[in-house]
């Protein structure tokens, strides 16, 4: 499992509940503080994987000062994205809170941000949020500036989101650079309620492409104590069979996938990430996971319903 910093590099995010995970004043060195406390907890109980990105506030500033601090941390996979420009200005009430841009000028300009704070301890640099309607799947300048970035020693991939994330998938797998595949990582939510990207992500893995999953708790819809709609009755009931919280048994949903590499935990909170970390030991039997497997949404009503979640 890795690490994602979305929830806690700038103060305001989709995720259920921020008004009980974060201190009261998120002010940035709390924010930075509880970043810290975050990091600190993975590295300890073996998270190796950190990701982070440009429209994640501060989150690569907060990520290279723990690195800085952190001297003998030496085993880690960095990881962060391009392609959203943080706009928000530190407040929950902006009315805009990123800026997509996937041009080559946004690409020069954050690599080189990224760049400044992180330096070599980049290992992947994915472009943000990628639809199948992106500039950033045809752009063969782009390509050609990614591929120069590979061929420095950084793997390129990409993130998807939205209902069409399998045609995304498989529409990046067959960019080449000079008939070598561009991208190596691809990062797509999936979970119990949105699962449509789960043959293009066995592709991608069959293929040789790390796959990174993200947002397995659905922003937070299968983690305690937001699962008490009855489209997550099936998790409730079956966490508590096994005796153990929801969010575990939605990760350990995840994590049995054979073509995953890294789930992302989101965790905003130590003991959250603490939760997220016992999904290793559960163990359900074949009626468990049929009962989950159903869960899932049509995937035009989850993200239409995640397009809905208001940054708190």
């Amino acid at each position: 499992m890795g690490l994602g910093l979305a929830a806690v590099g700038r103060p305001g995010y989709i995720n259920l509940g921020r008004d009980r995970d974060l201190p009261a004043v998120r002010s940035v060195e709390a924010l930075e503080e509880r970043a810290f406390e975050l990091m600190d907890a993975a590295h300890a109980q073996g998270v190796r994987y950190f990701d982070a990105a440009r429209s994640y506030g501060l989150a690569e500033t907060f990520l290279a000062r723990w690195l800085d601090s952190r001297p003998d941390v030496e085993d880690v996979v960095i990881g962060s994205k391009w392609g959203y420009t943080y706009t928000a200005g530190w407040s929950t009430e902006a009315d805009v809170h990123e800026v997509k841009d996937h041009s080559v000028a946004s690409y020069e300009r954050q690599v080189a941000e990224s760049g400044a704070l992180l330096g070599d301890r980049l290992n992947l640099y994915q472009i943000h949020s990628v639809t199948p309607e992106s500039p950033a799947l045809t752009d063969t300048a782009l390509h050609e500036r990614l591929a120069e970035l590979a061929d420095g020693g950084v793997t390129v991939g990409l993130s998807t989101s939205g209902p069409a994330q399998a045609e995304t998938v498989r529409a990046a797998l067959s960019v080449t650079v000079g008939g070598r595949r561009l991208f190596d990582s691809v990062q797509s939510t999936y979970n119990l309620l949105e699962p449509s990207a789960g043959e293009a992500l066995a592709e991608a893995h069959a293929a040789g492409c790390a796959v990174i999953v993200k947002e397995a708790l659905a922003n937070g819809r299968l983690a305690d104590p937001h699962t008490v709609s009855p489209e997550t009755q099936a998790l409730r009931e079956v966490a508590r069979a096994v005796d153990t919280s929801c969010d575990a048994v939605a990760l350990a949903a995840v994590l049995a996938r054979p073509w995953v590499d890294v789930v992302l935990s989101g965790a905003a909170t130590v003991a959250q990430l603490g939760s997220n970390l016992t999904a290793g030991r559960v163990r359900l039997d074949q009626a468990q996971w049929e009962r989950l497997d159903g869960m899932a949404e049509p995937p035009a009503a989850y993200w239409a319903h995640r397009s809905r979640l208001t940054w708190g």
